[in-house]
């Protein structure tokens, strides 16, 4: 047995060495440690068993036996480190090193299997004596040495679950709401990654991809919102390691602004390979080459939640943010019905005498060129909620600035000529499509009320109405109700829409997403910030169809996700224990009371 010891030590001791070879790195970096401290641990391990021979004493049995138990971690954080400096690793340097990591493992196992306690005793009857006397022992010493003990098993326990979460099972805790009801905050599901193909940390070695994802399968992946650089990938797994080695009371893994990451996150895939997608008043539509026509994806209906205040009262005491009340999203169904229902002949007519009376009204008729016309009003003046709240401005400004009269007949009238009104009017869609449609039709409703608001306001001013009665006025007042449902919508409209995605070239040929990548949304569709939406906000045009569109701020910017960012999949709920069990479609039991 002694010597069958002393051959997994001997070739545990060269693998070792031969993985710290590898480590050599001669630039001025962090990856200039890897080297050093996975050869200590080398020199180590070969002079504990020369000790070993030598003395032949129990201590440094089980000297040996820890420094075979932490070997594993240690060329773990070795391959790491020699890889977040800036010296490049080649594909296969990255394989022959993490087959020399599992050699190792293996070989260090075999040595803890011969120096387990039971089997030492029995090589070493000696041994076993000394084990007895230490035990004995009341000494500060044998105190320090058992907390130690403790230390070590916290220690190598974080170190194992770090290592089994990043290649095989882990335990996700769910942050935010943007799943419900599906998941709940705090909820704990197990995400198998084993079969989704983990890689080692900072390299594309891993073990290869055995899972094909499908459309309503609940993923975890890598937030594609974060830097994937080198250093943020060290960071993740040092700060996965603090927040686990602190029992998750210290994480590290930040954004620029100190604020906990959303990373990775968990939602839902509803898009996939080979289809171009559409999303319209909570309709997902899709097509694909084979078929061009967009059609509804019949089972996302299934999952997508749009109003919460429907699901079982079992699950709406554990909901903290509902954000539509029942009233508001009654409101955006009104809208929504308005919109379809648009006659875009009658607002046109109606466009064109609300022009036609701001120009009788306005006794300011000098006019200017069109790039003076242009620059009246910057993109931020013609931001939909200030152009609402602040229309008593707006009205004074046009009568009192140069070109007033001819600004406000443009943007009443100047999309009557263009081609999407032509479209709306001859009953096809803008653009081809049911989202640039309802923006078109949303802006021209935005306009109307506006238009109205601008010549009741000139009408006032010159009958010289104080402005403290302007509140009291009916047609006014029915004018503002409407703006603040237009508001509403405006408010919520990227949440409830996405514009075609991908987007189509620029001769209008239609794209789609690539193989092997997916499109996610999280189920709770209102406060989801997902793959439809960017960390920062534009202002841009409502309708790009028309030069003088009103405008608002979006972050809608959709992106696809290579199902390499995908760490697995949310197989099982474990905790609350009154919802365990496989993740399935909500509707079935908790979408209504």
């Amino acid at each position: 047995m002694k010597r069958k010891l002393s051959y997994f030590i001997i070739a545990l001791a060269i693998a070792s060495t031969i993985f710290s070879l590898l480590n050599i790195v001669f630039v001025n970096d962090v990856s200039i440690v890897a080297f050093p401290l996975s050869l200590v641990f080398s020199i180590a391990i070969i002079s504990a068993y020369f000790l070993l021979k030598k003395k032949n004493t129990y201590k440094t049995v089980c000297v040996l036996r820890y420094l075979s138990q932490y070997l594993m971690y240690v060329q773990f954080a070795s391959f790491i480190i020699r890889r977040a400096g800036s010296a490049n690793t080649n594909y296969i340097l990255d394989l022959f090193s993490a087959l020399l990591w599992i050699i190792c493992i293996v070989l260090s196992l075999c040595v803890q299997f011969y120096l387990n306690p039971k089997r030492a005793f029995v090589m070493e009857p000696k041994w076993k004596d000394e084990a007895e006397k230490n035990k004995k022992d009341k000494s500060v010493k044998r105190g320090v040495l058992y907390f130690l003990e403790w230390v070590d098993a916290l220690v190598q326990a974080v170190c194992l679950v770090l290592i089994l979460n990043i290649f095989i099972v882990q335990l996700y805790e769910i942050p935010s709401e943007s799943m419900v009801p599906e998941f709940l905050v705090k909820d704990r599901v197990v995400v198998f990654k084993f079969l989704s193909g983990p890689k080692f940390p900072l390299s594309e070695v891993g073990i290869p991809v055995k899972r094909n994802y499908k459309r309503g399968d609940i993923v975890v992946f890598r937030n594609p919102h974060y830097k994937n650089d080198r250093s943020s990938e060290v960071k993740t797994v040092l700060s996965n390691f603090v927040f686990m080695i602190t029992l998750t009371k210290v994480n590290l893994n930040v954004d620029d602004m100190g604020q906990p990451k959303a990373d990775p996150l968990v939602k839902r895939i509803v898009g996939v390979p080979g289809e171009q997608l559409v999303m319209q008043d909570g309709v997902l539509y899709h097509r694909t080459a084979g078929n061009e026509e967009f059609t509804p994806v019949e089972d996302d209906g299934l999952w997508a939640a749009w109003n919460l205040n429907t699901v079982a009262q079992k699950l709406q005491n554990n909901i903290q943010v509902f954000p539509l009340s029942s009233e508001q999203y009654e409101t955006m169904i009104a809208c929504e019905k308005e919109r379809k229902n648009l006659d875009v002949a009658a607002v046109k007519e109606e466009c064109q005498l609300l022009a036609e009376r701001f120009s009788s009204l306005n006794p300011n008729k000098i006019s200017v060129d069109s790039d003076s016309l242009h620059s009246l009003f910057a993109n931020s003046d013609m931001f939909e909620n200030i152009l609402f709240s602040q229309n008593d401005a707006f009205t004074r400004k046009l009568l009192a600035v140069e070109g007033g009269s001819q600004w406000f007949t443009a943007f009443m009238t100047d999309w009557i000529d263009k081609k999407a009104a032509a479209q709306c009017l001859n009953g096809e869609l803008v653009a081809g499509n049911v989202y640039d449609d309802a923006a078109f039709r949303l802006n021209l409703m935005i306009k109307l009320q506006l238009g109205r608001l601008v010549v009741r306001n000139t009408e006032l001013l010159l009958a010289k109405v104080p402005s403290a009665s302007w509140q009291n006025d009916e047609y006014r007042i029915a004018c503002l109700e409407e703006a603040q449902k237009l508001n509403l919508y405006v408010m919520i409209m990227d949440q409830r829409n996405m514009p075609v995605f991908p987007a189509n070239d620029e001769n209008g040929n239609a794209s789609y997403i690539p193989e092997n990548c997916y499109f996610m949304m999280g189920d709770n569709r209102f406060n989801s910030l997902d793959m439809r939406h960017s960390y920062t906000q534009s202002l841009v045009s409502i309708s790009p169809y028309d030069d003088y569109s009103v405008t608002y701020y979006t972050n809608i910017e959709p992106q696809y996700v290579n199902k390499n960012r995908i760490l697995g999949t949310a197989d099982y709920r474990i905790l609350p224990w009154s919802r365990h069990g496989i993740p399935g479609i909500t509707g079935m039991a908790y979408q209504v009371k």
